[in-house]
């Protein structure tokens, strides 16, 4: 199977396109319906056609994305210029039929899917974790926690998160007030990014500190979701942990402090 490339630049949220000749950059039009083929598609700029632009890049990573049965190989650069002014905003391409999917394939995959989880930790220092009976882990260990939603602070995310899998109700310290109000107490927390495979998925993940005392706990497992809960020593915490998310969190904010 033949394997088209073409190269993604982005720079202060927008990105160079071309026309099916070549010619660029090309501006797209939002809510565009009606597929204007005079030019072709609005798509990626091979290497070759920047290098005709003059345009001079770093290179950041390469994905590799099975499309509509075709293979595409999408490196991803970071182009050496100070300001883009003719290029596409990354927002507009959504909603333009004239783009080329791939692009729009492109740009999805550079949103960041953010997650928020939790340590709890009781007062005999033991690390709570769930099994979970669907999703990404299905049948491992992982800190409590999940997606965040659209326009929530991942404080409010782990906090209900936690509610939701857990049934118990916590409130995350927050002594600056990032998250709204401010809240005294240990507010530690850690964040990581990473990209797991080769299709290029960006993911954030927060991590926050949790104390409690047992005796104050009363488990509503989800059932669609948790199938069990244990607390486990720290070291065996880290050692059932399947998600590296959970494995660094803990290190970070437990055995280093």
């Amino acid at each position: 199977m033949e394997i088209k490339k073409y190269l993604y630049l982005e720079h202060d949220g927008k990105i160079l396109l071309v026309d099916n000749y070549g010619e660029g950059p090309m501006i797209p039009k939002m809510g565009r319906l009606e597929y204007e083929n005079n030019n072709g598609l609005l798509r990626l700029p091979t290497i070759e056609e920047v290098q005709e632009m003059g345009v001079e890049w770093k290179y950041l990573r390469t994905n590799n994305l099975i499309f509509e049965e075709k293979k595409y190989n999408v490196t991803i650069g970071e182009p050496n210029i100070s300001w883009p002014e003719n290029w596409a905003w990354k927002d507009d391409v959504i909603s333009d039929n004239n783009v080329d999917p791939l692009v729009r394939e492109c740009v999805y995959r550079t949103i960041h899917r953010i997650v928020s989880k939790v340590i709890i930790i009781n007062e005999k220092k033991q690390i709570l974790m769930a099994k979970v009976s669907r999703g990404f882990f299905k049948g491992f260990w992982t800190l409590p926690g999940g997606f965040v939603n659209y326009g929530e602070h991942p404080r409010k995310g782990a906090e209900r998160e936690v509610l939701e899998e857990l049934g118990i109700k916590i409130t995350i310290a927050d002594n600056n007030g990032e998250s709204g109000n401010i809240i005294e107490g240990d507010d530690s927390s850690f964040i990581q990014h990473e990209i797991f495979n080769e299709e290029g998925i960006s993911w954030v993940s927060f991590t926050y500190k949790y104390k409690i005392d047992m005796k104050d706990i009363d488990f509503k497992l989800k059932e669609d979701e948790i199938e069990e809960v244990i607390w486990f020593e720290y070291n065996t915490a880290i050692k059932n942990a399947v998600s590296v998310f959970d494995t660094n969190a803990i290190k970070s904010l437990i055995i280093k402090n």
